[in-house]
């Protein structure tokens, strides 16, 4: 097991003669603008004057394109079940996604870090994505099963609810999250600052910001601090990553994306992208429980 990497000490540059990673290797392209399918007779035109916010895009990495709207590829241990990196490839999958969490627990993010980043760990050329861990991590706090709970909006019980028969097995606080392994019990600590230093290890071309995850049954009061909590995480995140960017030269830009989270209440949602629009992110997720009819 890892050992955790809260006292461990700043990360050590590379190359002293290096430079620093260039944050213009990461970039979108506004392509084609879409018309709302719901649109009356007439949208293409009034899209093509740019009055509808759908859109096709291209992101630019260190590792190649992606044409948006793309689907990422799951690869939680950084690799896809019983498909190759190959044979995504041939299906035509531009990027892949790995989970920070499992990672960090086996094999550590050093052992990426020392095989090159995750995209050479895992023997895929292309655009690879990291989450952050937090709905794994927060997950294990009130027992969530693999997916959320997004029908029941019943907000009457405990915020502190744990579900029937299973374990808390995490504890969140302004500064982080305790948690045990859910591998073999030890205990961790993940922080903001802590996510960034295991996900730069990592190496995928686009991080997330380490947020904090609600369900729809938690209090509007609960979700009120939960957001502010994780406002104040993204600042601390953004300080890290900027940290870490200068002192791992010689590495290919990582882009951080912020997390919008709000649950089901849409002020909360515009909140959040107001505070988190106006911090220097790369660009921006759209995180945490929602009822499915209002997508």
């Amino acid at each position: 097991m890892p050992a955790n990497p809260a006292s461990a000490p700043p990360v050590a540059a590379t190359d002293p003669t290096a430079t620093t990673a260039d944050q213009s290797q990461f970039s979108f392209t506004v392509g084609t603008r879409l018309a709302d399918s719901r649109a009356p007779s007439g949208a293409q035109l009034a899209a093509n004057r740019g009055e509808f916010l759908g859109r096709t895009g291209t992101i630019t990495t260190p590792h190649g394109e992606i044409r948006t709207p793309a689907f990422i590829a799951v690869g939680t241990k950084a690799t896809v079940k019983s498909v190759l990196p190959e044979s995504m490839a041939e299906l035509g999958a531009q990027a892949l996604l790995a989970n920070a969490y499992h990672l960090y627990l086996q094999p550590g993010a050093d052992v990426l870090d020392e095989a090159g980043g995750l995209g050479a760990f895992m023997n895929w050329s292309g655009p690879t994505f990291t989450d952050s861990g937090g709905f794994q991590v927060m997950s294990l706090g009130s027992g969530f099963k693999k997916v959320i709970d997004m029908k029941s909006v019943d907000t009457s019980g405990p915020d502190d609810a744990v579900a029937p028969g299973k374990e808390r097995l995490a504890h969140i606080d302004d500064d982080g999250v305790w948690f045990k392994s859910h591998l073999n019990g030890d205990r961790h600590r993940f922080s903001p600052e802590i996510s960034m230093q295991v996900q730069h290890r990592i190496g995928a071309d686009i991080m997330f910001a380490f947020d904090e995850l609600t369900t729809l049954q938690n209090s509007r009061g609960y979700q009120e601090e939960s957001l502010e909590r994780t406002r104040l995480w993204a600042l601390r995140c953004l300080d890290e990553h900027f940290r870490l960017t200068s002192s791992r030269k010689g590495k290919p830009y990582q882009a951080l994306f912020g997390v919008i989270q709000g649950a089901q209440y849409e002020d909360l949602r515009r909140k959040a992208c107001r505070d988190l629009g106006a911090m220097d992110f790369d660009g921006y997720g759209i995180g945490g429980a929602l009822e499915k009819e209002n997508l």
